[in-house]
């Protein structure tokens, strides 16, 4: 088939190469001229412009866009919404918040232009590998994008799945990306209690490659654990600042909202906003505090 990838950043480049060695035709468009040549070097057919993305495109046309959640994607739609005719299709394979694709699909159904929300985890390894898919549209719309959905995923029958209605392939990467979270966390916490064992001399690399195989703790972020460490144990060189892209965030208000506890994902969260705190006044206050009940000792900040 062919179909137009808007947004070439690494994901969106990546999956358009993947496409392309798949057999499919593709229109790269990206607001970098710079992006849009090193795809069209990829074999993809550039357009710089909207207008000139659809105008490449046959009926039905499928404009897959891979740009940032929030505002770049409301106004990648409205770009395109004009140009496009009934029965044209819309995929939205970033992390948007399913309630904001819940909207943008109601909106586009007016026009009866289709819409499908495709949920993406495999990061820069989903060239090579392929990317787990988790999709929601109707059954009409996804019967279109079928033959790129299994090309783009690990297999035709495996990594990629029709999961629900409009909103739902969101809601569940949302919430695959909350238990990212906590499985992250609990592998950093474990491995910094091993280093700070220093009597004992433990090879963190080593440890980690004898929980690759046969341990019930075994997984492909484990694998990438052992990748990082037999570059540098220490891993003095990377630093203890983690960012969130938001469906970590998400994954806990929806917690919240449904009532539904989950105190392993909700200090995942709040560990990587705590990673974020240079100045913390809260351990301040918390060493005044001891100083003032107890007379615990201070520590004075010296720089």
């Amino acid at each position: 088939m062919k179909l137009a990838m808007v947004g070439l950043g690494k994901m969106g480049a990546n999956m358009t190469e993947r496409l392309i060695k798949g057999g499919h035709d593709v229109v790269a468009f990206d607001l970098r001229e710079e992006a849009v040549a090193a795809a069209v070097a990829d074999g993809a057919e550039g357009a710089g412009s909207a207008e000139e993305v659809v105008s490449l495109l046959e009926a039905p046309r499928v404009v897959w866009i891979m740009v940032p959640a929030g505002r770049p994607v409301d106004a990648t739609i409205a770009s395109f919404e004009p140009l496009l005719e009934p029965g044209d299709i819309i995929v939205d394979g970033g992390n948007s918040r399913y309630s904001d694709t819940v909207r943008r699909g109601e909106d586009l159904a007016k026009k009866r232009i289709g819409y499908m929300d495709c949920g993406t985890s495999g990061g820069v390894w989903g060239l090579a590998e392929g990317y787990s898919l988790m999709v929601g549209g109707d059954d009409e719309t996804v019967a279109v994008l079928k033959p790129a959905l299994e090309t783009l995923a690990p297999g035709k029958e495996k990594g990629w799945g029709h999961v629900g209605p409009i909103g739902s392939g969101h809601f569940v990467k949302m919430i695959h990306n909350g238990i990212e979270y906590g499985m992250m966390q609990s592998y950093a916490e474990g491995f910094s209690i091993l280093k700070h064992k220093e009597e004992f001399g433990l090879d963190l690399h080593q440890i980690s490659k004898i929980w690759q195989h046969g341990s019930v703790v075994r997984s492909w972020l484990l694998d990438l654990a052992e990748r990082a460490l037999s570059e540098d144990q220490t891993l003095e060189d990377i630093a203890p600042y983690v960012s969130d892209s938001g469906e970590g965030r998400w994954t806990v208000f929806e917690a919240i909202d449904q009532d539904v506890p989950a105190p392993v994902l909700t200090l995942a969260l709040i560990a990587r906003l705590r990673s974020r705190d240079k100045e913390s006044y809260a351990d301040r206050m918390l060493s005044a505090l001891r100083n003032q009940f107890g007379g615990h000792a201070i520590v004075k900040d010296t720089d």
